[in-house]
C-alpha cells in the first residue's frame, strides 16, 4: 500500500459525508469512485469510533481502493440507441420523395433526353418563367396504378411538373410533362394534377401554358387514363374565351392526346423533335399501305405549312420558350381585363412614313409586300405573327400601337394576289374571334380582289369556310379599324370588316378600288359583244376608286397613307372604352 493511498483513505474515513465529495474532487484520479463510495459508508462510523479503530477503518478503505485499482476498468454504460420518432421518419421520407421528384426518371434517362436535343420538364420551366418565380403544386403526388407491375414503378410527381410562376412579372400557370418518367404517359394522377392547375388558372384569371412531351395514355391504367384525358378536354372547353391557353409540343403527342392542344388558343411545335398525329406511321402503313415517317406525317413543317394545326414552329426549345414569353407579353391575363399597355416609345406622329404615299404600284395587278406596310405602321416594326407559314395570302399577328396591343389582319398581295380562300378564311376567322374574346382591338388592312375561284375551292366548301370569317367580323364587338389600300371587290369587301359589319372606323387610301368586281370582269358582262375596252375604261372611271363609297358613307374618309399610323392611334384611344353587346343568346351557331 503506498503512502498516498493510505493518506487518502484515512482522510475519507475521518471526514463528514458532505466533505468527502469535495475532497475527492480535488484529488480526482483512479480512486475517485471507490473512495467516494467507501467514504460515504465509513464516515458515519468514523465520527463515533474511538481512535483505536480509526486505523482499522482506514486500512479497509485503502485495501478496497487498491482492489479497484487492480480490477479491469469497466466501460461506461452505453447510451440507449435513439429510436427515430414518427415525425422524423416522415420528414426523411418527404425529403427522399422531393429529391426523387427533382431527379425525374433518373440520370440515365435525363442523359438520353439531352442526347435527343431535348430539355427536361424542369429545365423548360426554368427557361420559360422569370428567375425563381416558379412554385410547384403536388410535387410528390404519386400514381396509384397497381396492375402490370405499376406498383413497383411509382415516381414522385408522376410524370408532370405543375404550378404557377411569372412571365415579365405577370402570373401564368404551367404544366410540363416529363418524358423521362414512364414516357410522360398520362395517368389518372397526372390528369388530376393538370386539371387542378387548369382550375386554379381559371379561378384567378391567368394564362395557361402546357408543355407537351408524352407517349400518350398510360395503358396499364386502362380506362382511368382515358377518363383523365376527357377531364382535361372538358376544362379546355370551359377555359376557352376565359383565359389564354397555349400548348407547346416538345416531343411526341399522339392519339387522344392531340385534342387538348387542338382545343387551346395557340399550338406551337419544335422542328425535328416534336410531332402530332391521331394514328402513327405504323398504323397508317398497316391500314392504307402508305409508307410515311413520323416527321412527314405529323412534324412541325407539316402542321405549320400544310394542315394549319400548328400556329408556329421553332428551331429549338430555347427559341420556343423565348417565343412563348414574347407572345404572352401581348396578351391580357383573362377576359376580365385588357391587354397591358407599355410605355409608348414610338410616337404616333413620327415623320418617316412618307414612303407609304408611293408604296402602291401604278399597275393594279402588280404585287407588293403588305407586311412591309404593317411593319411601318406598328410600334418598332415588332409583329408577332401567328401562322406565318400557313395561308400566306393573309397576315395575322399581334403588334402594338403607342403601347396598346392590337390584332393585325391584312391581305397579302404577294400570295394569290391577296384572294381569300378556304385556308386564309379559317386562319383569319379564328384569329379575329380570339381578339374578340379578350378585348383586343382589330386593325384590318384590305387589298383583295375577292374569293379564290375554282373547282377545288368550291368542292371543299369555300362558301361555308368563307362564311366563318364574315361571321367572326360581324360578331366581334371590339374596336374595329379598317384601311383599304387597293382592291376591295365583291363579297371580299363586305367580309373584311366593312362598315356594314359594324366597323368603327373605315378608311380608304386614294389608290383604293371599291367595287362589285374588277373592271375587266365587269366589262365582259356589261359590254356583251360591244367595245370591251371602252366599257372597261368607263367602269374604272366610275367604280375603280373610293369616291362612291365615301359619298355613301361606307368609308369614313379618304386617308393619306403617311397619316395612317397617326389616325389609327387616335381611333384606338377614341374607342378604348367602347361598349357594344350582341343580343342575348345561349350561343351563336357559327358555320363550322
Amino acid at each position: 500500500m503506498n503512502a498516498n493511498t493510505w493518506k487518502l483513505a484515512s482522510t475519507c474515513a475521518l471526514q463528514p459525508i458532505r466533505l468527502v465529495h469535495s475532497l475527492l474532487r480535488r484529488n480526482s484520479g483512479a480512486h475517485t469512485l471507490a473512495a467516494s463510495r467507501l467514504g460515504a459508508l465509513l464516515a458515519p462510523r468514523a465520527m463515533a469510533a474511538p481512535a483505536s479503530t480509526l486505523r482499522t477503518l482506514a486500512s479497509m478503505a485503502a485495501e478496497a481502493i487498491e482492489e479497484e485499482d487492480e480490477a479491469p476498468p469497466q466501460a461506461p454504460p452505453l447510451a440507449a440507441q435513439a429510436v427515430p420518432t414518427p415525425k422524423q421518419i416522415a420528414r426523411k421520407r418527404l425529403l427522399e420523395l422531393e429529391q426523387q421528384a427533382l431527379d425525374g426518371g433518373g440520370a440515365e434517362r435525363i442523359a438520353t433526353q439531352h442526347a435527343r436535343g431535348k430539355l427536361t420538364a424542369r429545365e423548360r420551366i426554368s427557361l420559360l418563367l422569370d428567375v425563381d418565380s416558379f412554385r410547384e403544386t403536388d410535387m410528390i403526388k404519386t400514381g396509384r396504378g397497381t396492375d402490370f407491375g405499376m406498383d413497383k414503378k411509382r415516381f414522385a410527381g408522376d410524370g408532370v411538373v405543375a404550378g404557377q410562376g411569372k412571365i415579365f412579372g405577370r402570373t401564368v400557370f404551367v404544366c410540363s410533362q416529363d418524358f423521362t418518367v414512364l414516357g410522360g404517359s398520362l395517368s389518372e394522377t397526372q390528369a388530376e394534377k393538370i386539371c387542378k392547375t387548369m382550375d386554379r388558372a381559371m379561378l384567378v384569371g391567368a394564362p395557361l401554358i402546357c408543355l407537351n412531351d408524352s407517349g400518350g395514355a398510360r395503358i396499364q391504367e386502362g380506362i382511368a387514363s382515358l377518363a383523365g384525358y376527357a377531364e382535361i378536354f372538358q376544362r379546355n372547353v370551359l377555359a376557352s374565351g376565359v383565359i389564354p391557353q397555349i400548348s407547346v409540343i416538345m416531343g411526341p403527342c399522339a392519339g387522344g392526346a392531340v385534342y387538348s392542344p387542338a382545343l387551346t388558343d395557340f399550338t406551337f411545335m419544335v422542328r425535328d423533335s416534336s410531332y402530332m398525329f391521331v394514328t402513327g406511321p405504323d398504323v397508317v402503313r398497316a391500314i392504307t399501305n402508305e409508307d410515311v415517317t413520323a416527321e412527314a406525317l405529323g412534324g412541325a413543317q407539316t402542321h405549320s405549312r400544310v394542315s394549319g394545326v400548328c400556329h408556329g414552329a421553332f428551331d429549338n426549345e430555347l427559341e420556343a420558350m423565348v417565343g412563348i414569353r414574347r407572345l404572352v407579353s401581348f396578351l391580357p391575363q383573362s377576359n376580365r381585363e385588357k391587354a397591358p399597355i407599355r410605355p409608348a416609345l414610338d410616337y404616333r406622329g413620327r415623320t418617316n412614313l412618307e414612303c407609304l404615299d408611293t408604296v402602291i404600284p401604278e399597275d393594279p395587278n402588280q404585287p407588293y409586300d403588305m407586311r412591309a406596310i404593317v411593319e411601318r405602321l406598328i410600334d418598332d416594326g415588332d409583329l408577332a405573327e401567328i401562322q406565318p407559314e400557313y395561308a400566306r395570302n393573309i397576315i395575322t399577328g399581334f403588334a402594338r400601337m403607342e403601347g396598346r396591343t392590337v390584332g393585325i389582319v391584312a391581305n397579302q398581295p404577294r400570295e394569290l394576289a391577296g384572294c381569300l380562300d378556304i385556308d386564309s378564311s379559317v386562319k383569319a376567322a379564328r384569329f379575329v374571334r380570339f381578339c374578340d374574346c379578350f378585348e383586343i382591338p382589330i386593325v384590318t388592312l384590305v387589298d383583295m380582289p375577292g374569293f379564290l375561284p375554282g373547282t377545288v375551292q368550291e368542292y371543299n366548301g369555300l362558301i361555308r369556310h368563307g362564311a366563318k370569317l364574315l361571321f367572326a367580323y360581324a360578331e366581334a364587338t371590339v374596336p374595329k379599324i379598317t384601311v383599304i389600300t387597293r382592291k376591295a371587290y365583291g363579297g371580299g369587301y363586305i367580309t373584311m370588316s366593312s362598315k356594314h359589319l359594324r366597323g368603327d372606323a373605315n378608311y380608304a387610301w386614294p389608290t383604293a378600288e371599291i367595287a362589285v368586281m374588277g373592271a375587266k370582269g365587269a366589262a365582259e358582262i356589261i359590254a356583251r359583244g360591244k367595245d370591251k375596252d371602252l366599257a372597261t375604261r368607263d367602269y374604272e372611271t366610275k367604280f375603280a376608286n373610293p369616291i362612291m363609297a365615301a359619298e355613301r358613307g361606307f368609308v369614313d374618309g379618304l386617308l393619306r397613307p403617311s397619316d395612317t399610323r397617326r389616325v389609327i392611334c387616335e381611333d384606338l384611344e377614341l374607342f378604348e372604352n367602347k361598349v357594344l353587346k350582341n343580343p342575348f343568346k345561349k350561343h351563336a351557331n357559327m358555320p363550322l
